[in-house]
């Protein structure tokens, strides 16, 4: 699942090459994906001209001229590609642009699981799930309102990040990779957590993906659908030594994910049902 680090990233490299770009055709490909919210897509779309890319959580936010605006969820597996219109078309395409400068920029997503929405920019907020997020991950959000925000929810804290009300932006690999850096056990009851706990999830959330958006932004380049993971500290990283101490990192598949965290470093007991 793309998550903040890598959506981030993708923003800011299509912010520096679509804007003032018009469509000048678009494809659809696999319509199991698009959702279109007023005037079909594709007819309408051609023509119309990026204006600005914006990221929401794990939405993109792609405004268009005459008030329309794609928003893009990729979910688990989808992606954005921007190459040249030469380039071969992947068999996961769902949607493709040609644009006015040569290039494509197209919709990928192996499993068509995410969701392509043509919108009028009037309709964005009703897009499902968009409007029911926290505040994103990277926004200047205090310890109150994080704590605030968490009032409503008794799981646990894992999922309760991962579900993006309280903190957007978070997916199964970095909800891993905050709670490892605080020291926080991933299965550990919401109610049960100090407010020290809460206190340095809140602080490491920020520096997390902070610090992954500068790996990403270093190493991705133009391939901006692909997810680079091999630097982070515990995710997927089962049966290898903790960075921290030394201690065989553990790998477990709970709820239909996989989580990984170390044993010595965030201390708690799993129990079954």
């Amino acid at each position: 699942m793309p998550e903040a680090p890598e959506l981030q990233v993708a923003v800011e490299f299509l912010g520096e090459r679509l804007p003032g770009q018009a469509i000048t055709e678009a494809q659809v490909l696999k319509p199991s994906v698009v959702r279109s919210l007023a005037e079909p897509l594709p007819d309408d779309a051609v023509g119309r001209e990026f204006v600005a890319i914006a990221r929401r959580g794990k939405f993109l936010l792609l405004s268009l001229t005459g008030g329309y605006s794609l928003v893009i969820n990729p979910k688990l597996t989808g992606g954005i590609q921007f190459v040249p219109a030469k380039q071969r078309v992947l068999k996961k395409t769902c949607v493709r642009f040609s644009l006015s400068d040569g290039n494509d920029l197209r919709y990928v997503d192996d499993r068509q699981m995410g969701q392509f929405y043509y919108v009028p920019d009037d309709l964005v907020e009703t897009v499902p799930g968009l409007a029911e997020q926290g505040p994103d991950v990277l926004d200047d959000f205090s310890f109150d309102d994080f704590k605030a925000g968490l009032k409503g929810f008794s799981g646990e804290i894992k999922g309760v990040l991962t579900r993006g009300r309280v903190i957007a932006g978070i997916g199964n690999a970095y909800a891993d990779e905050i709670l490892f850096r605080a020291g926080v056990y991933p299965f550990k009851k919401r109610r049960a957590l100090s407010d020290d706990e809460l206190r340095r999830i809140h602080q490491c959330s920020r520096e997390v993906v902070l610090d992954a958006v500068e790996q990403v932004r270093q190493r991705m380049g133009n391939q901006i659908d692909h997810k680079l993971r091999d630097f982070l500290a515990v995710h997927n990283k089962g049966g290898q030594p903790c960075p921290q101490c030394g201690n065989a990192i553990t790998k477990l598949r709970a709820n239909q994910r996989i989580t990984s965290y170390c044993r010595r470093c965030q201390p708690g007991m799993l129990l079954r049902n």
